[in-house]
């Protein structure tokens, strides 16, 4: 039976950490993070799954601490996994195990390299991501590739839907590959990494919309940041306003302004971008409370006092 030290957090690491039990690797720790509490939840516990595994779990503020690295040495790992863990894992952590450590990507490498991997495609328009199961080196995302599952992007998908489906990819590609991986049969190919970018994490302020680029960008932004991540938005004397959710309008029967402007046109929200074109938008927040414009005396109307407001 192999031996495996998994590093784990959210939905994916959930995910691949019971592929592993279900293909009976005996798993021998498992360090994982303490839930910040300013952050939303909303994924599910790696601890409470292994805990019902009677997996002894811990969570170190450093995971390459020299002291944890001795006492994860001594438990003579075949394999290391990390499946959505946090924190980069030095040298010295890679080189304990027999027969390699391996990560789960967000993404199909070496496209997307680096940090929120699905945000960053949606961002982009991609119409394809998925999860990439590969070698760790000290350069992250980097190593070679193991196995690969994709899953397409649907124009109006959030990032919570496309992050679904990546958590599916990555039990699919897990499970493929496990049998050979364990038997040291797995075919390994090298990434051409000049195939793809590194990307950095994202802030709550890279939500800002910018009513001058195209319809497009606006959308792909809306749906990337849309919740449980802090969703996209734009600064009114009245407050700020969250857009959540929004899909492209049929252009043919509505008002155009030659300007970015958001306006009402049979009782529903609209606004037209930069580019001319316009976007419907479903669900909008003004301090934390939804807008509706669907009647004359709607709170959209009662707030801002007119049908139509300039974006510039």
């Amino acid at each position: 039976m192999s031996r495996a030290i998994v590093f784990a957090y959210h939905n994916v690491g959930v995910r691949c950490l019971s592929v592993l039990l279900a293909h009976g690797v005996e798993v021998v720790r498992v360090i994982t993070h303490t839930d910040n509490p300013g952050e939303t939840i909303w994924f599910d516990s790696v601890a409470e799954l292994a805990a019902r595994h009677d997996i002894p779990v811990i969570t170190p503020e450093d995971p390459n601490d020299p002291a944890l690295v001795a006492e994860l040495a001594a438990l003579q790992p075949d394999f290391l996994f990390s499946f959505y863990y946090r924190s980069m894992l030095k040298v010295p952590l890679l080189a304990l195990p027999k027969q390699g450590a391996f990560n789960m990507h967000g993404s199909l490498l070496p496209k997307y390299r680096g940090r929120v991997p699905v945000n960053w495609a949606i961002i982009h328009g991609e119409q394809e991501t998925g999860a990439t199961l590969h070698q760790m080196l000290e350069k992250p995302d980097a190593g070679g590739i193991a196995a690969q599952q994709a899953v397409p992007i649907l124009p109006d998908d959030t990032a919570f839907d496309v992050f679904n489906k990546v958590t599916v990819a990555a039990e699919m590609a897990l499970d493929h590959i496990l049998p050979e991986l364990l038997a040291g049969r797995a075919v390994i190919t090298a990434q051409n990494l000049a195939a793809g970018s590194y990307f950095g994490g994202r802030k709550a302020e890279d939500g800002r919309i910018d009513w001058t680029h195209p319809a497009a960008v606006v959308h792909n932004l809306i749906r990337a940041v849309a919740p449980p991540y802090p969703g996209a938005f734009f600064d009114t004397p009245k407050g700020r306003i969250r857009i959540l959710r929004s899909i492209h309008a049929n252009t043919d029967s509505k008002p155009h302004f030659g300007r970015p402007t958001l306006f009402i046109h049979d009782q529903r929200l609209f606004a037209e971008c930069g580019d001319g074109r316009i976007l419907r938008l479903l669900l909008v927040e003004l301090g934390g409370s939804t807008l509706v414009p669907f009647s004359a005396d709607g709170q959209f109307n009662t707030i801002f006092g007119n049908s139509a407001i300039p974006l510039l």
